[in-house]
């Protein structure tokens, strides 16, 4: 039986030696924003020289009149204005992505000594937000569609914050829709509702007309997809998950280790930061075969 190849990320002693300087770091962060040239980042302009007088500063003569512009290798970047020191947060970037399920602020306070939690906690976010995608390309193959609720039953919460509904199901829960190309990349947003005209528009941006197959359950909010899309369906309330090539196992693992990640690590997340954490998670799997997570964490940031 034919084994997938295990990819071997960095590792610690790895990281070590790779990065024993903050100028390390500059050098990496160099190479891997401008790996041809470096260029402006007002302007793009590739008309810049370097400061001798200051490492890793550069001087663009094409920016205003008259008036040129000095930029740094963090400008631009999640680690610009910051009083952190570069190798401490390419630290912390190996230590979330080298975590399956995520590794908690908390936790980042603890193993980094930082004078307090808030360090911690805007420096993850900040992570977050340079890991998301924003120039996807669109998903073909075979594709599996399937949407989650993302937070605690309503019975467990504080009696002011249950709202309507009963006391499970979705009622005041954060939904996150999915798409995944099997062996492939996925795209999950936080949305509003599960409403078809909700669910489309998410498919639609996530989705090539061009795909192969595209797999959902009997949600109602899917039922008009066969109209843009060669489009079959799994039947999970009469107990049907697999049927020839249709299925959303593929989306519904992915679910498992967002959650797994939400409950085990974080144990609650807010609905305003929710995009960042999925922001996250869909950056690790979809460089799960990516040797080099960390270099293409660094370009993203």
């Amino acid at each position: 039986m034919a084994t997938s190849k295990r990819i071997h990320q960095m590792t610690v002693p790895q990281w070590e030696k790779a990065f024993p300087t903050d100028d390390a770091c500059m050098t990496y962060l160099c190479k891997h924003r401008w790996p041809i040239a470096v260029s402006c980042p007002r302007c793009g302009s590739d008309h810049v020289f370097a400061l001798k007088t200051m490492a890793f500063k550069w001087e663009c003569m094409d920016c205003g009149e008259g008036v040129s512009y000095r930029f740094s290798v963090l400008v631009g970047t999640v680690f610009e204005n910051t009083n952190v020191g570069l190798r401490i947060w390419f630290r912390v970037i190996h230590t979330m992505l080298t975590s399956k399920k995520g590794v908690s602020a908390h936790q980042i306070y603890r193993t980094m000594g930082f004078g307090s939690y808030r360090t911690a906690w805007h420096m993850c976010h900040r992570i977050r937000a340079g890991l998301a995608d924003k120039n996807f390309r669109k998903l073909m193959g075979i594709v599996e569609v399937d949407e989650t609720f993302v937070g605690g039953k309503a019975k467990n919460r504080h009696w002011d914050k249950r709202g309507g509904g009963g006391a499970t199901g979705g009622a005041g829960k954060a939904i996150v829709a999915g798409a995944v190309s099997r062996k492939g990349s996925v795209i999950a947003r936080v949305i509003g509702d599960v409403r078809a005209a909700t669910l489309e528009t998410f498919v639609r941006e996530a989705v090539s007309t061009d795909v192969s197959l595209l797999c959902t359950d009997k949600w109602v909010g899917y039922k008009h997809l066969d109209r843009e899309f060669p489009h079959q369906t799994v039947d999970h309330a009469a107990g049907q998950y697999v049927v020839g090539a249709v299925h959303t196992q593929t989306i519904e693992g992915f679910w498992s280790i967002f959650k797994r990640g939400v409950v085990g690590t974080f144990h609650k997340v807010s609905a305003k930061y929710l995009p960042l954490y999925v922001a996250e998670f869909q950056f690790r799997y979809n460089n799960r075969l990516n040797a080099d997570i960390f270099g293409e964490a660094i370009r993203s940031c």
